[in-house]
């Protein structure tokens, strides 16, 4: 399922270039990257100096008449094709990546940008139990795959932009497979933008003035996710997590929405780990009061805020919530905190997960990226909409489950200040 949801998110991020490329310069941006990759577990395998070639495909909306491009100045929005060496083709091999992203000023500086990208990669090794023990990074062959960037321009010239950088980039495959500690990778980049297909008499298309406006909306949404309980057999088969949620809130100038709401989901693994009595939940231990109620204790709900920048037929969504109740987490955290690999059948000497400050923090905040294509432009006021998504949910930053889903939008009249 990661593969179609990674293919359903390329697809999405593709629409905002066919809806928004009106009046853009184009550029090419050749990069080089060289850093390194932290180990992510004990006797993690050596490795030398990270290298990346990155080429990606920008477009600059500083002509773009729709309100999103001239409400955020500057935004550029692209594409980008990169290969990655770890450094350890042996155990660690190489990536392949295609990762959407935005960039736009910071600090009010026309040198510096920041540049955020999420797309996937493809790896040439992952983790396996007799050949690649040590490299406990990734366990598949796609991954999500995130890079975050400064980028500061050095030299200007009428048709080239030279470029330093620094950044760091994650991959990990969203929970539907373990062990999956990830990649994580400091990184610095030399690059150059080179501005292409320029048309020298095009006249730019008439601006409108910028009104301040904000209306009320509520919103629904039904999505389906997958994930693993345990990297031991047989909980390292990916199962479903069904989700509901809904919110209300204000969309301020037509680029920014901010929500709170409601949320609830049941997890088929947690569900089917009680009923099926596994270990944790049998008499005498210390879960077994779990199956009194086994869909109760498999739920999943909370509540939330979230902000969101919509970008015509795009939201970028963010997330954060509190889990007023996920009793299954406790499971959870037993199974995959302690030693390695915890078998069905558990051992005395077993060393499981302790329940500390960190377990509270995981257990209480609910965090989600994603992104959003809607039907129809929010570019205008839409008294009804209709979208689709895909999301990385996760425990304060460590992942949960990746998600599909679609929602449906109703918009309270739209207000104007001027």
């Amino acid at each position: 399922m990661l593969k179609k949801i990674l293919l359903f998110y390329v697809l999405l991020c593709s629409s905002l270039y066919v809806f928004a490329q009106e009046n853009t310069d184009y550029f090419l941006v050749p990069e080089l990257l060289v850093g390194f990759t932290t180990a992510s577990n004990e006797d993690f395998p050596d490795r030398n100096l990270q290298t990346q070639a990155f080429f990606s495909f920008a477009w600059d909306h500083t002509k773009n008449p729709q309100e999103w491009a001239q409400r955020f100045k500057s935004m550029r929005t692209g594409i980008s094709l990169g290969y990655t060496n770890f450094g350890n083709s042996e155990s660690l091999g190489s990536a392949i990546s295609l990762m959407p992203f935005v960039a736009f000023n910071v600090f009010k500086s026309k040198r510096l940008k920041a540049h955020i990208g999420l797309g996937g990669s493809y790896f040439t090794k992952q983790f396996d139990m007799e050949t690649n023990f040590f490299n406990r990074a990734v366990s598949t062959d796609f991954t999500w795959s995130l890079r975050a960037f400064l980028h500061y321009t050095v030299a200007k010239q009428e048709r080239v932009n030279y470029r330093l950088g620094l950044g760091i980039t994650h991959h990990s495959n969203g929970h539907t497979r373990l062990p999956n500690n990830g990649f994580n990778s400091f990184l610095f980049s030399a690059s150059a933008e080179i501005k292409k297909w320029k048309k020298e008499n095009q006249k730019p298309d008439s601006i409108p003035p910028l009104r301040a406006s904000k209306h009320h909306y509520i919103e629904v949404r039904k999505g389906i996710g997958q994930n693993v309980l345990n990297d031991g057999f047989p909980f390292n088969n990916k199962k479903e997590v069904y989700t509901i949620s809904a919110e209300y809130g204000q969309v301020y100038n037509t680029v920014f929405k901010v929500g709170v709401g409601a949320f609830y989901r049941i997890y088929e693994h947690y569900y089917d780990y009680i009923r099926n009595n596994e270990f944790l939940v049998r008499d005498g231990q210390e879960f077994a009061s779990f199956r009194e109620n086994p869909w109760s204790n498999a739920s999943n709900f909370g509540v939330y805020i979230t902000g969101e920048l919509l970008l015509n037929h795009i939201g970028i969504d963010l997330l954060i919530g509190v889990n007023l109740h996920k009793p299954a987490y406790q499971i959870d955290w037993r199974l995959n905190e302690g030693f390695d690999f915890v078998p069905r059948e558990i051992p005395d000497f077993f060393e499981l997960g302790e329940f500390n400050s960190k377990f509270e923090l995981k257990n209480a905040i609910a965090t989600r990226l994603g992104l959003k294509y809607y039907l129809l432009g929010t570019n205008v006021y839409r008294k009804h909409n209709l979208y689709a998504g895909v999301f990385i949910n996760a425990n304060l930053g460590q992942a949960d489950f990746s998600e599909l889903a679609i929602g449906y939008v109703y918009q309270f009249k739209r207000k104007n200040k001027g």
